[in-house]
């Protein structure tokens, strides 16, 4: 859980110093961090607090904890790497690549484990664990719509990049995490 938690937390450190978007409740996270200037880690867990009831009803208690866990260790994280990690200058299209590289890396790391980050993941992994419909692609169409949505906050620049860093780090889930994907067989030697 840690090293997924700081992928997710570092990768979205760096999207807001590049003023990127990223999906899910993150995404809304930092949308509303832009327009408001309430800090990202306080948003992000306080958007997340609703989702908890689907977790529990739908995804189990353990799931539900794990994941409260999650929520509160990328809210601190995010908030402490800010603190221990500073750019003079970060480009916004290796901003893109990386964080959404470090965030969907992340993210599978968490969900191998059933572990969410909260919100729009607890509903992504509900739907691929009851109707097979594969959490990458439930992300990327979310996203797209968040996306969307900050048309009238940031430059299109930005948007743009956002889109690239949305799709890589989907990508790397619906690629990756596939239901069976984890089962080891061993084939024993004969001889």
């Amino acid at each position: 859980m840690g090293v997924g938690t700081l992928f997710v937390s570092f990768g979205t450190m760096i999207y807001a110093k590049a003023m990127l978007l990223v999906g899910s409740i993150a995404g809304l996270a930092l949308l509303f961090q832009y327009v408001t200037g309430v800090g990202f880690w306080l948003l992000f867990f306080v958007l997340n607090l609703p989702f908890y009831v689907l977790a529990w009803k739908r995804m189990g208690w353990q799931f539900t904890l794990r994941t409260f866990i999650a929520v509160c260790l990328v809210s601190a994280l995010t908030r402490l790497t800010s603190q221990w990690v500073d750019f003079a200058s970060l480009n916004t299209a290796y901003a893109a690549i990386v964080g959404g590289g470090l965030i969907g890396t992340g993210l599978l790391i968490l969900f191998r484990h059933r572990i969410g980050v909260g919100g729009i993941n607890i509903l992504a992994l509900y739907l691929q664990d009851h109707w097979g419909i594969r959490a990458g692609y439930v992300q990327m169409a979310i996203d797209g719509a968040i996306l969307l949505s900050a048309l009238f906050v940031l430059p299109v620049q930005n948007l743009v990049f956002s889109v690239l860093g949305a799709v890589i780090a989907n990508m790397i889930i619906a690629i990756n995490h596939r239901p069976g994907r984890y089962l080891g067989s061993s084939i024993d030697a004969v001889g």
